[in-house]
């Protein structure tokens, strides 16, 4: 078998962008990028979970950074949002029953403010008035007439009183405990040597007579009393009209304008109960009194803010639907917080106007964007933003109250009801770990719209990524890209999604490419980038990120690192291997080596063996036992011991792309063909001999060729890789170029068969009726090395045997007819 129908030609290497099927001639010609690119599964479940207005259904956007997820859904509603009501505006009044309990009023979008400056203005106008009303000569008037009623009538009761006291030998006197009844001689009181020298029947008579007019005396002063409060409630009567005259013009034009809304009613008439009730706070203070000579304390003036508004929540200038994006969901941050202000003396007062909203507040009756991580990471938010969907209202709470040892007096505002559609934006990983741990995130986060990081390749989305690159240009002021440079870009797309027919959705990387490209092109004074900047940009930033992987090619140039290009050996290969260190990956060359012996050990792995080797190569290095095992031992038993081994490696390795080249190695090993060193390997296996694909295909390929370069390209370097991994190639046009040239070779197997005759020049050899391999073939040496190991194995152990009973004097074991005694 011919393997040169398996070198793959330059035109599979990579998928070169046409410039020439793009129409314009700068993306200054281009509109601009409406809606998404790709993308249509996620958008598709967004424009669901945006329609559907039942409970529970709010949005995750699943899916890497850089895709898209965050732009996408601004945008959709930045347009969705116009199109729907305005919410209502909410603002915090002050409830005068229980000032604890600040009441929350809900107002037509723009009347907040309104009612805010209408109350300021009627406290501005009340205060000008009343105390002119109080001072007016009629309230004066009418309130002496009061007062001088009630003193008239009280005078005359007294008066009454006294005259029937005076008839009757008494007196009414002012004492310490009061008023009181005391009898009379001659005008003056009687003494007490004279009350005890009257005669029994005497002291009865003026005895009888006190309590008679001390009887009188309570009835008088009960009548008083009533008559206080009958002036009392006659004065309060009076200052009630004069607060309804003065307020209540005021306040009737507001009722008629929040007519239409009773708790906005409900609430006026409060405020007018309270001014009428407390209209002595609106009188002139007088200044207070010093306790220090010389010293002039200020007035001390009542204060209005109980007639305050706060405007809670403000939509007069939204159009639509309010779209919030919280970046920091704090719980204050999302669900509002209650201010205080510090006073002298280390105390800390509040009341409802220092009360602030959240996002949610601002978001109600539209949309809230917010991070899954974050809220996940700020303590107390992920709990109370489950508790508001759940009830359908936000409540302004202290989450730290729960934890005090003493409970403080706080204020405890009335919940707002809760209309929003909630949208996390998180990556899969977290998507996932709410789904299977957090039972309640299957309740209220219904919808999954999952951005993916690759898309196909079709012309429409290459035409849009055009539209994409002309956006970013005009939105940024960059220089704009020719045709060349928009393929340029193109082609790099792919490349970091190493499919010749997928793009990649992951565009802040794009982004700061175009950032990148326009950058060196305004360095080289051009007004236009064009495929040269993009390529240039490209390489700066590998050279800003590749000091790692010079400094190990270093190590394979001085020969550090042991790694042949050239000649042929047997039992040793060139394995390929993937380096990630933060934002760069490369590609680098490992030697493996295999050696075999007589044994029953088999295969031994000597990376599991010190633990350096995870699960997945381990099982890779297992398959190995059966493919030998189903290529070689239909025949015969397999009785062997080889050693794998990853040299100068002293760092963790895993996952199976390595396992045909352990494979491989294996194979010549057990035939003694040599394997030609300037071919590197690349692919899994499983154990029909069937090589599978593997990742990074493009930096292995280029690591490889990178150690060639160095040492000298011979023509017959090169790497083979699986045949699967062909629409992967999007190798840079270094190696491709070198490819052209004949210096360079890229092979594509399907099979270990055809991989191990590139590798050794010698057919693998299929099997015969017979049940034999062909004389010659790698697959006839590795099987008659096999059938001699055990032959030797079996020699081994006969001698030995003999050997041993001789030593002993045992008889030998019978081999028929039950045991030897």
């Amino acid at each position: 078998m011919s393997t040169d129908r398996l070198k793959l030609p330059v035109e599979k290497l990579r998928w070169i962008c046409d410039p020439d099927q793009f129409e314009f001639t700068t993306t200054d010609d281009l509109p601009e990028l409406e809606g998404t690119l790709g993308q249509a599964r996620a958008l598709a479940s967004i424009d669901f979970g945006l329609g559907i207005r039942e409970s529970g259904f709010n949005l995750f956007l699943a899916g890497e950074p850089g895709t898209g997820r965050s732009s996408t859904v601004k945008n959709i509603l930045k347009k969705r949002a116009k199109g729907e009501p305005t919410p209502s505006d909410w603002v915090y009044v002050n409830n005068f029953k229980t000032p604890d309990l600040p009441i929350a009023l809900a107002l037509p979008a723009g009347k907040g403010s309104e009612l805010e400056q209408d109350m300021r203005e009627l406290i501005s106008a009340v205060r000008s008035v009343i105390p002119k009303a109080l001072d007016s000569k009629e309230y004066e008037t009418n309130k002496a007439t009061i007062v001088e009623s009630y003193q008239e009538h009280n005078n005359e009761l007294f008066s009454t009183l006294e005259t029937e006291a005076q008839d009757k030998g008494f007196a009414l006197q002012r004492t310490v405990s009061g008023l009181v009844m005391v009898p009379q001689k001659e005008d003056r009181n009687f003494t007490q040597e004279e009350y005890e020298a009257l005669p029994e029947e005497e002291k009865e008579r003026i005895s009888q007579i006190g309590q008679e007019l001390t009887d009188k005396l309570n009835d008088v002063l009960r009548q008083v009393r009533e008559n206080e409060k009958q002036t009392k409630d006659a004065l309060a009567q009076l200052d009630r009209d004069l607060g309804n005259a003065t307020v209540g013009h005021h306040l009737d034009p507001l009722r008629e304008k929040y007519g239409d809304n009773p708790a906005v009613v409900e609430y006026l008439n409060a405020v007018q109960e309270d001014i009428i009730a407390n209209l002595e706070d609106f009188k002139p203070q007088q200044p207070v009194q010093s306790p220090i000579p010389g010293l002039k304390l200020p007035r001390q003036e009542p204060s209005f803010e109980r007639y305050q508004v706060n405007v809670f929540v403000d939509n007069h200038e939204t159009e639509g639907a309010p779209v919030v994006f919280e970046p920091n969901p704090t719980y204050n941050n999302l669900f509002g917080r209650i201010e205080h202000v510090m006073q002298m003396g280390g105390m800390a007062t509040t009341n409802f106007t220092l009360i602030k909203p959240g996002a949610l507040h601002r978001a109600n009756g539209g949309y809230l964007i917010v991070d899954a991580r974050e809220v996940l990471m700020n303590p107390f938010s992920w709990d109370s933003l489950k508790r508001c969907i759940r009830n359908a209202e936000i409540k302004i709470e202290d989450p730290l109250e729960q934890y005090r040892f003493i409970t403080t007096v706080s204020m405890k505002p009335e919940s707002v009801p809760l209309q929003a559609k909630i949208i996390m934006i998180g990556s899969p990983w977290i998507y996932y770990l709410l789904f299977h741990l957090e039972p309640d995130y299957r309740k209220f986060f219904k919808v999954k719209a999952d951005f993916d990081s690759r898309i196909a390749r079709t012309s429409e989305v290459i035409k849009d990524y055009a539209l994409f690159v002309a956006t970013h240009c005009k939105n940024e002021k960059l220089l704009p890209f020719d045709r060349s440079g928009v393929a340029g870009l193109i082609e790099y797309s792919a490349r970091l999604v190493e499919d010749q027919n997928k793009l990649s959705s992951q565009f802040m990387e794009i982004a700061d490419l175009i950032r990148e490209a326009s950058y060196w092109a305004g360095k080289d004074g051009s007004q236009v980038v064009d495929h040269g900047h993009v390529t240039r940009a490209i390489e700066q930033k590998i050279y800003r990120s590749n000091r790692i992987e010079e400094r190990m090619q270093e190590l394979f140039d001085d020969g550090t690192i042991m790694v042949d290009t050239d000649g042929a050996a047997v039992g040793q290969i060139n394995g390929l291997a993937v380096m990630t260190v933060g934002d760069h990956t490369f590609g680098r060359p490992s030697r493996v080596t295999s050696r075999v012996w007589l044994g029953r050990a088999g295969m031994v792995n000597i990376e599991r063996e010190v633990k350096l080797s995870g699960p997945i190569h381990d099982k890779g290095v297992l398959i190995l036992t059966g493919y030998l095992g189903g290529k070689f031992a239909h025949d015969k038993p397999l009785s062997f011991s080889a050693s794998i081994c990853f040299e100068q490696n002293y760092e963790g390795v895993e996952g199976d792309s390595a396992s045909s080249t352990e494979l491989y190695c294996l194979l010549s090993a057990f035939s003694g063909v040599p394997i030609k060193q300037g071919i590197a390997v690349t692919g899994s296996v499983n154990q029909h001999g069937m090589v599978q694909p593997i990742g990074g295909v493009n930096y292995k390929i280029e690591g490889f060729y990178a150690v060639c370069k160095s040492r000298g390209l011979t023509g017959d370097q090169g790497v083979m890789i699986p045949a699967s991994n062909e629409r992967h190639l999007m190798l840079s046009d270094e190696v491709v170029q070198a490819v052209r040239e004949g210096k360079f070779h890229i092979w594509s197997v399907s099979t270990i068969d055809e991989g191990i005759e590139i590798l050794t020049g010698v057919p693998a050899g299929a099997l015969q009726e017979d049940g034999s391999y062909p004389e010659g073939t790698v697959n006839f040496l590795v099987d008659r090395r096999l059938r001699e190991m055990i032959e030797s194995m079996k020699k081994f152990g006969s001698s030995g045997e003999k050997d041993e009973k001789k030593e002993s004097g045992a008889p030998a074991p019978a081999l028929e007819g039950g045991q030897s005694s």
